[in-house]
């Protein structure tokens, strides 16, 4: 029994360690990461199996961003610690501003601006950067994407394939430093797609180079513009580098009659957005504005409108909100941007991503599913039938298309899918998991999946945060997740080749723990905790990465390959641990 006040006060600081752990959706070994400690580490502190020290602590507050609380919880802990004798030698000092190894540009802030102007959407987007890291910054990448309808894949696609974004239309321009002292800045192209572009801004133009050296800052600061039959009624951030502070702003017409609202989106949960929106009126003009300081890596706000004027755009105008599963017109800026041939002054968001090792996966969501029996030995003879055409056999791809699988290339696999706001939505929950299993039997009616299978929500095109697991004891019954997120795991990893029913042409070698602890709800809104190992441990964070938007072969090494399934030699049968 604790009885010491130092004893007490450890356990006060391990206890808010853990409640901010859990809070950011952050397991033991993912914070040990980010901190730059070994994966053993704080699950040893959470356990009183090593004592804090004052650059745990400071680390910990830093990646957890817990306004001060951990780091108050410390000092107490370490003034009764040292109160003990003068003999006790205290931890060296460390330097207030710690950041997490391996940081490079941060944000220190950022001002997101839409305007509507003349039928169209003008985005001007102001970063403050300070390099952290111990390298020059010559290039930072911009992403600009839009989506008109992200409820409705195919429909969107289409439309945007009729309607794709031009750089013509984009009027893209950028440039670094401010006042007399700025610099317009060239970029090289990265990607370009009819709804999403994406070049590097480079710290250089036709005078010469201008890098940003560790310990500098600058200012950057570009703009383009979207017609409103492309953008969609939504303006989302994704906090992708190390930032201090976030606003953002929406400019419309007051004769608009504009409502807005926000959602924040991370690790753990999509909910509203924790600090309420500020409206003024400027003349004709209403000013929506909302800031947060410290926002979460990998987070992302997403501010949504509706205009109930009559003369708001024609198909903007609503008298109810549209259901978070409709046909709900959007658009997304966690930015892909623009390239061309040529020089063009611009600016960009973001830093270079692992996409160029597979090229093919840039719209690809690989998902949740083992690598079960597809080739074709276990189909009936109704299915095999459907995948004869004109005497050719069908891909597996295609066939698992023909069974209404979405399949990559659709937006829809690579965002994060909504969460059920439990139990109010009990009855979707339930038409969802009920849709989820409908289509496993459908599936296990054709072939034969000897290392069990999994399918998410997003498969089947509906974007909520729903999967149903089938493990490989076939007379087990599936296990169905909503709201899943995994909050602890094992530091012991093991490697197996997975595949998915969105990509099922290929397999990938992919390390994952042996043991993860999910916690996910009941239809009721009860939450629970279950612990899933090996096989089950597999399938299940396979899922759950597919309800993040993150394909399998996000996970894998760098020089890894993938393995066409005509090559691959485990098919039917189970893993082996």
């Amino acid at each position: 029994m604790t009885t010491s006040p130092v004893e007490r006060a450890a356990d006060a600081f391990v206890s808010a360690l853990a409640q901010w752990r859990v809070e950011r959706g952050m397991t033991k070994k993912q914070l040990a990461a980010r901190m730059g400690f070994d994966p053993s580490y704080v699950s040893h502190v959470e356990g009183r199996r090593h004592k804090p020290t004052e650059d745990f602590a400071r680390r910990a507050e830093a990646v957890l961003a817990a306004g001060g609380a951990i780091w108050q919880r410390f000092q107490e802990y370490d003034e009764l610690r040292h109160a003990r004798g003068a003999a006790l030698h205290r931890d060296p000092p460390v330097p207030v501003q710690w950041m997490p190894p391996g940081t490079g540009l941060i944000v220190e802030q950022e001002i997101a601006e839409l305007t509507h102007v003349a039928g169209a959407y003008r985005c001007r987007i102001r970063r403050a950067l300070y390099n952290a890291g111990v390298e020059p910054v010559t290039r930072y990448l911009v992403k600009i994407a839009v989506d008109r309808y992200p409820h409705d894949p195919a429909g969107s696609n289409q439309h945007h394939r009729q309607h794709p974004l031009s750089f013509e239309e984009l009027d893209l321009n950028a440039v670094a430093g401010e006042g007399d002292a700025a610099e317009p800045m060239l970029w090289r192209l990265k990607l370009d797609r009819d709804a999403a572009k994406e070049v590097w801004l480079l710290f250089a133009n036709d005078h010469g180079q201008f890098p940003l050296y560790p310990g500098e800052r600058t200012t950057i600061e570009y703009a383009y513009t979207v017609g409103e039959e492309k953008w969609g009624q939504w303006f989302q951030r994704a906090v992708r580098l190390p930032t201090r502070n976030l606003t953002v702003r929406l400019d419309f017409p007051v004769e608009f009659e504009p409502q807005v609202w926000g959602v924040e989106t991370s690790l753990a949960a999509e909910v509203p957005v924790r600090t309420p929106l500020e409206r003024h009126n400027d003349a004709e003009r209403a000013v929506f504005e909302w800031s947060t300081d410290a926002p979460l890596l990998n987070a992302r706000y997403r501010l949504e409108w509706r205009f109930r004027g009559q003369s708001a755009p024609a198909g903007s105008r609503q008298t109810t909100s549209l259901p978070a599963t409709g046909h709900q017109p959007a658009a997304t800026v966690p930015m892909r941007v623009p390239a061309a041939r040529g020089p063009v002054t611009m600016q960009v968001d973001g830093r270079a991503t692992d996409e160029e090792r597979f090229p093919e996966r840039e719209t690809t969501q690989i998902g949740g599913q083992a690598a079960g029996r597809l080739d074709g030995e276990q189909r009936s003879s109704t299915g095999q039938h459907r995948a004869e055409r004109n005497g050719h056999e069908l891909r597996a791809s295609q066939r698992m298309r023909g069974l209404g699988i979405v399949q990559r290339g659709a937006e829809l696999l690579r965002q994060r899918a909504r969460h059920f706001q439990l139990p109010r939505e009990e009855a979707e929950a339930q038409v969802a998991a009920a849709a989820l299993r409908t289509t496993l039997d459908r599936l296990e009616a054709v072939h034969d999946f000897s290392k069990g299978v999994g399918l998410a929500a997003p498969q089947i095109g509906v974007p909520v945060a729903a999967a149903v697991v089938r493990p490989p004891d076939r007379d087990a019954e599936p296990i169905v997740l909503l709201n899943p997120r995994v909050v602890d795991e094992s530091v012991e990893t093991d490697e197996q080749y997975e595949g998915c029913l969105s990509f099922f042409d290929y397999r990938g070698l992919v390390a994952r723990p042996l043991r993860v602890d999910v916690e996910h709800a009941r239809p009721d809104g009860t939450r629970v905790i279950t612990s899933f190992e090996r096989a089950m441990a597999r399938l299940v964070s396979h899922e759950i990465d597919h309800l993040e938007g993150r394909l399998y072969v996000d996970r894998m090494a760098v020089d890894a390959l993938l393995v066409p399934v005509e090559e691959y030699g485990q098919t039917g049968r189970p893993w082996i641990y």
